[in-house]
């Protein structure tokens, strides 16, 4: 069976993966089931970036296909922030409920039609030899005024879904991921590793490049 690896820590995003891609023959590994332990600084200015810069060091270190992920809000009359910086927009270490302070405080007076925003989810799948696409899912709300429901995490609280009229926060977690940017996003990429396992991309064999989670310059 071919292994794909979700470039993530996190056993819940796996899980969340592993759903989206059911039927695709592909075992799905995670960072710490190949023992890598390196970061790759998200160095880029949008979420496509930052996606591609980790797939494609991941994809070397392990020698397996690699999916990646980046994600954030963007907010229109903030001219597109916290966009990247999503989760130290108010600075380092700061939580949830302070960070959500900090956005209300940057769109204080405005009015509710002028507090337009969206999530954003950009995907790179990368192959060991260079191969390379991206995908990117959407939702878009509005920003409330004051924080409601106290499901998700981040700024869920705040975004307000027109067509459902609830925050992300008041969802049920089965529903928010069937609508979330990340899932829109992943539909996407099942596609394409789909096409990848047609075309044969899949089935190559690759070299590993994992050497005690760091490359190995010799490789």
């Amino acid at each position: 069976m071919t292994q794909l690896l979700i470039a993530t820590h996190n056993p819940g995003k796996l899980a969340e993966f592993r759903t989206i891609m059911d039927g695709l023959g592909l075992q799905l590994r995670r960072l710490d089931d190949l023992g890598i332990t390196q970061d790759v600084e998200e160095t880029g200015t949008s979420f496509v970036e930052n996606a591609v810069l980790k797939a494609q060091v991941y994809a070397q270190l392990s020698g397996l296909p690699t999916l990646a992920d980046d994600s954030g809000l963007e907010v229109a009359a903030l001219n597109g922030e916290p966009g990247v910086y999503s989760a130290r927009y108010a600075g380092p270490n700061k939580t949830d409920a302070e960070r959500n302070a900090f956005l209300l405080e940057k769109l204080k007076g405005l009015p509710f039609h002028a507090r337009m925003a969206r999530f954003v989810c950009a995907i790179a799948l990368a192959l060991p030899d260079g191969s390379l696409e991206t995908v990117e899912g959407y939702l878009p709300g509005v920003i409330e005024e004051v924080p409601r429901g106290t499901g998700g995490f981040g700024y869920d609280p705040l975004f307000y879904l027109l067509d459902a009229g609830v925050t992300l926060a008041e969802l049920p977690p089965e529903r928010k991921n069937q609508l979330s940017h990340r899932a829109r996003a992943a539909e996407q990429a099942r596609a394409i590793l789909a096409r990848w396992i047609a075309e044969g991309k899949l089935g190559q064999a690759f070299t590993p490049y994992l050497r005690g989670g760091r490359a190995d310059a010799s490789a």
